[in-house]
């Protein structure tokens, strides 16, 4: 049995092998339960965005610098002065547990969900609990926080890591943290150089809607295409309305060039 093949393939309703989703398709079925219909039943996925390089070599730089405390088994300084009391953890899955074809493994039985997530970062704290932290970057005019409507995904995606790791029988803290950089903009000029000022911001997450969501997930999989625009948060799908909207357009341009 070829089994990296078949979870590769759209979900069949009713197939034996486990079937593949990551955190993000787990993020995507919270939008929008069409969106993500979509996308594992058929392969029909929403447009790609433009890649953040400049986010992901940032995250790049974060892992290598909590790597050089990590194995002097030292707390980094951001960790010393939020007292926090952790140090980076040490761990033989931890560079596993960060790829992103990888993750972190659960294979969920009651819904034959292979459910995975790749981490930024673990520390563990006295007690010998993990903790979860996640690298996050941006550039604004305002001190960064995780308290807009929007940053729900972000506390989301550290509850899934804190899901994923309690599931392979690991006790973790509650508190998880962002290591959220901000890019400065009050500089009198670029000069090939970016500041960034840095803010360890403490979550305490609630993983309790996991388990529910995927069994939701796997009864949205086997059903019929959900209805157009209604995201499982409440609102309307952007993409949806406008995949719809385009749609109409489109039959009423034909319908004038009828003779």
């Amino acid at each position: 049995m070829n089994y990296w093949r078949e979870r590769s393939q759209p979900y069949q309703p009713g197939q034996v092998n486990p079937f593949k989703v990551s955190r993000s398709k787990i993020e995507l079925f919270m939008q929008c339960p069409r969106c993500f219909w979509l996308d594992v039943r058929l392969k029909i996925t929403r447009p790609n965005t433009p890649p953040f390089n400049i986010n992901k070599a940032i995250d790049e730089l974060f892992k290598k610098e909590f790597d050089s405390y990590r194995k002097k088994a030292q707390p980094h300084p951001i960790m010393q002065e939020n007292q926090v009391k952790a140090i980076p953890m040490q761990h033989d899955e931890l560079e596993t547990w960060r790829h992103n074809f990888t993750g972190i493994v659960v294979q969920h039985k009651p819904t034959n969900l292979h459910v995975f997530g790749a981490i930024d970062d673990l520390w563990v704290d006295d007690d010998g609990k993990m903790i979860v932290v996640d690298y996050k970057a941006t550039a604004k005019d305002k001190e960064v926080s995780i308290d807009s409507d929007w940053q729900m995904s972000y506390k989301r995606q550290l509850e899934v890591y804190q899901w994923l790791l309690r599931q392979n029988g690991y006790e973790v803290s509650d508190t998880g943290y962002f290591v959220y950089t901000n890019g400065r903009m009050d500089l009198d000029g670029f000069y090939n150089r970016v500041e960034f000022k840095t803010k360890l911001i403490p979550y305490t997450a609630d993983d309790s809607w996991v388990e529910p969501t995927l069994k939701k997930m796997k009864r949205c999989m086997d059903g019929d295409m959900p209805a157009v625009g209604k995201a499982a948060m409440g609102g309307e799908c952007d993409y949806c309305l406008y995949a719809k909207q385009r749609t109409m357009l489109t039959i009423d341009a034909l319908k004038q060039k009828r003779p």
